[in-house]
């Protein structure tokens, strides 16, 4: 597998791609946005002309998409992973997406005599670039073996958490609890804020106490600087907490902290902030708590 085919060159998967590259393999990718493509080309990289051409030219793939349409897609669709992809070969889905989907995708590969993982990823754009995402796989022992290494050239966390699709139950957990932390943190903020406490200054108080978590000392930050750059957009978000909402409806879990959440992404994409970062929840709270003129 020192050659690995990889499809999906966007906000995560660029400097996945490049990682690999990085740690010595050679890769063929392919993405829909041929200017994704072009900026990795002249970096020795193999341009693949589709995704069923990667997928001829390699034994292993990695997909890296926003969603479960786009990884149907990819995989099953004209031109797709399973027109090309040989018997014995390995798909690893790192894309975000409904547990349901990955074990469809599972039994297709199945029938084509082709293992399959799914392992989704945690750490935005910057633990991407950096190569330290936190990695949860779903998928049997012996495939997750085989890949282990190379995922760890993209992520210091690589975790089997079970069967197929147990990868994306853990990341949809993940999502849960990043989501509801930033709201949570949101609240606070605003709080302090109108109650004429400096927010840094309270930032910079509780982030060593039981409140503190990576999440408050990446996302507080951001806030506090108004920098809403998306490391993790908004509408991507949106679509993971849907997807965790989808899931427990199907498994009659009630989520209710989720649906809440999920309904101020919502409202923020209406308003057209779907591609500021997600800590940008704070300004949906602030915009409840209009400063007094006294």
């Amino acid at each position: 597998m020192s050659k690995i085919g990889f499809i999906g060159l966007g906000i995560m998967g660029k400097p996945m791609v490049r990682n690999l590259r990085k740690a010595g393999h050679e890769l063929v990718v392919y993405d829909i946005f041929t200017k994704s493509i072009d900026e990795v080309v002249g970096e020795g990289i193999e341009r693949g002309a589709s995704a069923k051409d990667v997928a001829a030219r390699t034994a292993l793939v990695i997909t890296m998409l926003p969603d479960g349409p786009e990884v149907e897609q990819a995989v099953l669709g004209p031109g797709g992973v399973l027109e090309g992809v040989h018997a014995g070969s390995i798909v690893v889905d790192m894309s975000s997406i409904s547990p349901l989907v990955s074990q469809k995708m599972a039994a297709a590969c199945k029938e084509k005599g082709v293992a399959f993982l799914d392992a989704p990823v945690s750490g935005g754009e910057p633990k991407a670039v950096d190569g330290t995402l936190a990695i949860m796989v779903g998928g049997d022992a012996d495939t997750f073996s085989k890949v282990e290494p190379i995922l760890k050239l993209m992520g210091s966390s690589v975790v089997l958490t079970g069967g197929v699709g147990a990868g994306n139950v853990t990341k949809l957990a993940n999502q849960i609890i990043v989501a509801c932390n930033i709201a949570g943190m949101s609240e606070a903020l605003v709080l302090a804020d109108r109650c004429g406490v400096d927010s840094e200054v309270v930032f910079n108080a509780i982030k060593g106490g039981l409140a503190g978590s990576t999440v408050l000392n990446a996302k507080a930050p951001m806030v506090i600087a108004r920098n809403f750059k998306p490391g993790f957009r908004i509408r991507l978000h949106q679509k993971d907490l849907r997807n965790a909402l989808l899931t427990a409806e199907s498994k009659k879990v009630a989520l209710p902290l989720t649906s809440l959440v999920q309904q101020m992404l919502m409202a923020l994409m209406n308003r057209g902030s779907g591609d500021l970062d997600h800590s940008a929840i704070f300004t949906f709270i602030e915009e409840m708590a209009p400063k007094s003129e006294s």
